[in-house]
């Protein structure tokens, strides 16, 4: 097996020369220029002909803009950035008819993200040193991380938050160094209480770094709507309100990443619960502190570094009933209140942590689909409900996998190899299809 190299991206903050920002305005004003006239021309054309228009035809519109007067200032520019902005309007139309996404949008002056993307035909990296295309002087990057020795850039992309602070992302190849091949696995209960609760007994207590800093933003708040508008204090004002975000995302941030980077070098197998963090957002009471815990990014960033480090990363069905069954006996007791932080099971009569037993119970079925390859969700009968939602045992169902081919391995050995014997109950029924082996298989947590 070859050695695998992934696309990394760094960034970092820079300082530009005011020659060099007068430049750069205007080749963030050109791009958000040209994306709004080509999609207009797409939309156009599908509400009056009914046709298409894709990148080629885009690219073409755009010599032909260059040569008209009014537009006469997009020669002014690097041609690459304006490129960029149409193969960005292309891959925003096949998402959106792909249904991953919403329809293109224009982009606005005040609200839309302030960037521009130079490939390498449009910047010069030498000694360490980076030119962008049409600049004299090169730019004054603080250089806060080494790049990967020998690494060269294939895309730089520059941007201006709301702050008013640049940035530069260098897009490099690389090859992650892989960690030592562990036995440790865990299972992560993300909460508003603790941030996460680990099957290990550990819990990471939840920063809060919007309810930190919520004074200080509520002040700047006031301040702004106190100003004149469109006046220079206002825009002072702003900017400082905006500082004040940049800052909680920045702390949320770097918390994030050393909390992911951590569980996935201690772990070879990371098990995580499928919450719907865009339905949960819409309880009025927690979305505040839904999201201030960000558990999107915290699964984005194990789902890429659990894939660059060389471990498992195992996502288990949102509608697994891990709060409400025992660890120890498997008993399914009824809904539980979110502010019931400890329960005694009924079964067995032991004690359980809410989030810990949670944890639990998913590093179970996590372990459970990581031996027969599968995907972890409640049986359901013919009326919808989950089986085990009265007094009973969970059951987790997984459909339509590959598996190792038939003789290779049985599903009692795997499950004696990994030691789960004690744990976890596999029944499975095996299917061939072309000459792969398929398994329909239910997992029940003891």
């Amino acid at each position: 097996m070859g050695e695998q190299r992934v696309k990394r991206a760094f960034k970092y903050r820079f300082y530009p020369t005011p020659d060099q920002a007068e430049q750069l305005e205007q080749t963030f004003g050109c791009v958000r220029k040209v994306y709004n006239m080509a999609l207009e021309a797409r939309s156009r054309a599908w509400v009056e002909e009914h046709r298409q228009v894709r990148y080629p035809e885009t690219s073409a519109m755009l010599t032909e803009w260059k040569k008209r007067g009014e537009f006469s200032y997009l020669c002014d520019v690097s041609s690459v950035p304006l490129q960029q902005a149409l193969r960005h309007l292309q891959s925003a139309f096949e998402s959106f008819f792909a249904k991953r996404s919403g329809h293109p949008r224009f982009k606005s002056r005040k609200r839309s993200r302030t960037s521009a993307e130079y490939t390498r035909s449009a910047f010069r990296w030498r000694n360490g040193e980076l030119t962008l295309a049409k600049m004299g002087a090169s730019l004054d990057i603080r250089w806060s991380r080494p790049l990967p020795l020998d690494a060269q850039p294939t895309t730089v992309t520059v941007s201006r938050d709301a702050a008013g602070r640049w940035f530069v992302c260098v897009l490099v190849e690389d090859q992650p160094l892989r960690n030592r091949i562990t036995d440790a696995a865990v299972g992560i209960d993300v909460g508003l209480h603790s941030l996460v609760a680990l099957s290990t007994g550990e819990k990471v207590t939840h920063p809060k770094f919007g309810r930190s800093d919520s004074g200080r933003l509520a002040r700047a708040q006031r301040e702004l709507a106190r100003k004149e508008k469109e006046s220079r204090n206002q825009a002072k004002a702003r900017r400082k309100v905006a500082l004040i975000h940049a800052r909680i995302a920045d702390r949320r941030r770097d918390f994030l990443h050393k909390l992911s980077t951590r569980l996935v070098q201690e772990n070879q197998l990371v098990v995580i619960e499928d919450l719907p963090v865009r339905n949960l957002m819409g309880n009025r009471a927690l979305a505040r502190s839904i999201a201030d815990a960000s558990w999107a990014d915290l699964r984005g960033m194990l789902e890429y570094k659990c894939a660059w480090y060389g471990r498992e990363l195992v996502v288990v069905d949102r509608f697994f009933p891990s709060s409400r069954t025992c660890s120890a006996c498997g008993l399914v007791r009824g809904p539980v209140a979110l502010d019931v932080r400890e329960w005694s099971c009924d079964g067995c009569g032991i004690r359980h942590d809410r989030d810990h037993n949670a944890a639990q119970n998913i590093l179970a079925a996590g372990q459970a689909v990581s031996a027969c390859g599968a995907g972890v969700r409640p049986q359901r009968n013919s009326s919808g409900r989950a089986f085990g939602d009265e007094a009973g045992k969970p059951m987790a169902r997984a459909a339509g996998v590959p598996v190792p081919r038939d003789g290779e391995m049985s599903n009692g050995e795997l499950l004696e190899r990994d030691g789960l014997l004690d744990r976890v109950v596999l029944g499975a029924e095996q299917l061939t299809d072309d000459g792969r082996v398929a398994v329909r298989a239910h997992a029940e947590v003891r």
